[in-house]
């Protein structure tokens, strides 16, 4: 009977059929020998259709009730699949247990955003999935293959190349291939791949940065004791600019005044012979200071390597020194937007595919419930890999990497009547992300209400692994390492300035290797500006400088956490009662002029019984970081403590072990687990569960205790048939293994 669904089996390998034998027998939702005994015909229970990118002049979709042969006339998109789908419902012939739509291996390049609406909902029992054919790889790419290349002949253009790069550099018209939308060059337009990686507009230097000499105009701008400037102009080094004075669009982009806060600007013009460097306006908002870093971008005068191009917009050529052969490994340009919408629909799952090639995000999830993003990967996309609001929604075993801004983006619940999002992200490899907006695009964004986050491994970026905002999130067993490489006065987790987003978790994470750009100090869990009632409980961190950070907040735990050559362990200030006060006063004010903090209304239900300390909070010092608890810590190596002297007053440490040997089973293997005779455990100390955090590396031990686990933290995401998908894993993706290091 297998034969019946399957077109072109005699290709496939035995495991794979199978595998996809148990995933059939999983949608009809009947045992094999129900199947062939109790209900012979199949599409009862739940209707498989398949689209295949091979172009065939019947496309039925294999949805007639007779199987045999029908498979051999797939549909050739996922839009036949989506309209053939409305017009079984139209027909009331939705199966009981849904529908399966399965992509045949393929390249599907699609010509306007894949679009669900509410009417492509699936229903608590019979969901809408779409899924790749176990074993073959389908890639859903937002853009096109580039042709027609020829070598730079113009002398203009020859001219401004340097003469290591004429012979390497080709150039195509773009307009003639349909393309005359580019956007900006400072983001969200066009971006140029070979092969499956992204190219990068000419640049100088071709890595780091070259730092302002000095400034122009003293006009006595400071910031918090930093002195600056408020104008554009400065003074470089380098003799390099001279070369861009017949540039048509030149670009810098720089770190202008703070560490975290970057911004691309247009040159407006260069003075050679004062070597200054006159910006456009409006200028930076924050201004700009001697010795911060910049590069130069956009300039075809500067494509002088492998992987570098430059766009003349105005007349639309672009202009590219290849990495390797053209024949071999075709260049392509992203064109979509996005690549997967969905609106307010419901119970679906998008399984096992590749999604590439978009200017925006690739996937984006607007509200509904139930949805299912995974075992997928996400890569090559100038915006955020998936973007997901709503309801109960699920991202889960998905590798996301090569983005242009972060990783996954969640958005669920109301803050105001603290109802639950429910929406989980967990068990994804998240890395290399930030290519081209670097600050703030963190590998996974948290907004809303009680959502979830747990055992994605996260690293390779310029700025924050995970930023949340919002009341009683669960961030916990994540893997984070080398974030924060191009900024300081970062975190590896995030969160900043708010009394009343309350009773966030974050529990049994591993951080490691957090050191900011140049070594001069980054943070592990940053609780920045009087951010309150977060508990950082049962963490490891491993040379991470100022691991847990408290900036002037209240209400906070730091318990149970291993420290390990971190510099320093524990930060704590009373920065509101300095020089943040600022802040502190306007909330203070709102609160007596409206009776709100920060737009919510604290004093009434559910916040007034849920968060008595918020409702008390005018009753000692407000600004004063009171209520903190730090308690049976273990440090060893490095520095324990950099508390402000005006913040040790309201703080409470208890059976802190420090500056002892806390008997770790391999340090040198970075296992910290303790041994049985350790001391921490005299002080109560709680063991962490080091063994699984991070990645799922076991994909096939569905039965395991950490496998129900993860399965019982994420039950209120799934629907009934979805949640025994997930739980028997079938239509996961199997993750190679990834080190750790």
């Amino acid at each position: 009977m297998l034969q019946q669904f399957i077109p072109n089996h005699s290709s496939l390998s035995t495991a794979t059929l199978v595998f996809l034998y148990c995933l059939l027998s999983w949608a009809l939702s009947s045992p094999v020998s129900a199947l062939a005994e109790e209900n012979p015909n199949p599409i009862d229970h739940s209707r498989v259709l398949f689209v295949s990118t091979q172009s065939h002049d019947e496309k039925t979709g294999a949805t007639s009730e007779n199987y045999s042969g029908q498979a051999d006339s797939p549909f050739s998109s996922l839009e036949e699949a989506r309209n053939e789908i409305r017009r079984l419902k139209a027909k009331n012939e939705i199966p009981d247990k849904g529908v399966v739509v399965i992509l045949r291996g393929g390249t599907y390049q699609l010509q306007s955003p894949f679009l669900l609406e509410e009417e492509d909902s699936g229903t608590d029992k019979a969901p809408i999935v779409y899924m790749a054919f176990p074993g073959e790889e389908v890639r859903i790419s937002g853009g096109i293959i580039l042709s027609d290349f020829t070598s730079v002949s113009n002398p203009e253009i020859l001219e401004q190349l340097v003469e290591g790069a004429k012979a390497h550099v080709f150039q195509t018209d773009l307009k003639k291939q349909g393309i005359d939308d580019f956007g900006p060059p400072d983001g969200g337009g066009i971006e140029i791949y070979q092969d499956a990686t992204p190219l990068h507009l000419s640049r100088w230097p071709n890595e780091g940065f070259v730092k302002i000499k000095d400034l122009v105009v003293d006009d006595g701008h400071q910031i918090h004791g930093a002195h600056g400037s408020t104008v554009g102009k400065f003074l470089y080094e380098d003799d390099r600019p001279a070369r861009w004075l017949k540039e048509k669009d030149p670009w810098l982009h720089g770190y202008w005044f703070w560490d975290w806060s970057d911004q691309r600007q247009q040159i407006d013009s260069i003075d050679v012979t004062n070597k200054q460097i006159n910006l456009k306006q409006p200028y930076h908002a924050y201004g700009y200071r001697k010795g911060q870093w910049y590069y130069a971008f956009n300039l075809l005068s500067e494509i002088d390597s492998p992987g570098e191009y430059f766009i003349d917009r105005e007349k639309g050529i672009l202009y590219v020194w290849p990495l390797a052969g053209i024949e071999d490994k075709p260049l392509k340009a992203s064109v979509l937007e996005n690549l997967v919408v969905t609106q307010s629909t419901s119970n679906f799952c998008f399984s096992g595919m590749t999604f590439e090639f978009a200017r925006g995000t690739a996937v984006k999830v607007n509200g509904g419930s139930h949805g299912i993003i995974d075992g997928c990967t996400v890569c090559n996309v100038g915006g955020n890999g998936i973007e997901v609001n709503g309801y109960n929604h699920l991202v889960s075993g998905c590798e996301i990497f090569q983005t242009g801004r972060g990783g996954v983006i969640i958005s669920g619940g109301e803050r105001k009547t603290l109802e639950p999002g429910n929406i989980s992200v967990v068990d994804n490899h998240i890395h290399d992300y930030g290519r081209f907006y670097r600050m703030y695009q963190p590998g996974v964004s948290i907004h809303g209400v009680a959502n979830h986050v747990a055992n994605n491994l996260i690293h390779s970026a310029p700025h924050i692994g995970i930023y949340f905002n919002g009341n009683e999130h669960r961030i916990e067993y994540n893997e984070i390492h080398h974030v924060c490489l191009e900024s300081n006065d970062a975190g590896a987790i995030y969160a900043g300035r708010d009394w009343t987003q309350r009773e966030n978790i974050i529990r049994y994470n591993y951080m490691h290797d957090v050191s900011g750009f140049e070594n001069k100090g980054c943070v592990g869990v940053y609780l920045d500006d009087m951010f309150a009632s977060a508990d950082i409980y049962g963490n490891i961190f491993y040379k991470v400088t100022a691991a847990a950070f408290i900036g002037g907040g209240r209400d906070c735990t730091i318990e149970n956490n291993v420290f390990v050559d971190c510099d320093p362990a524990i930060h704590v200030d009373a920065r509101a009662l300095g020089w943040a006060h600022y802040h502190a006063d306007e909330w203070i004010a709102e609160a007596s002029s409206k009776g709100t903090i920060l737009g919510i209304d604290y004093r009434k239900e559910p916040y007034a019984s849920r968060y008595p300390e918020l409702f008390n909070i005018f009753q000692k010092q407000p600004k004063a970081p009171e209520g903190n608890l730090i308690a049976r810590n273990i440090c060893t190596g490095g520095k324990w403590d950099r508390i402000e002297e005006a913040a040790r007053p309201f703080l409470v440490f208890e059976d802190n072990l420090v500056n002892q040997d806390p008997m770790f089973v391999d340090p040198s293997a970075q296992n910290f687990t303790l041994k049985k005779n350790s001391p921490a455990y005299s002080l109560g100390f709680d063991p962490i569960p080091a063994a699984e955090i991070g990645l799922y590396r076991k994909m096939y031990d569905y039965s395991s205790d950490r496998h129900r686990r993860l399965v019982s933290n994420v039950g209120p995401v799934l629907s009934t048939e979805l949640r025994s998908q997930f739980l028997t894993g079938l239509a996961r993706k199997r993750f190679k293994e990834i080190p750790i290091n």
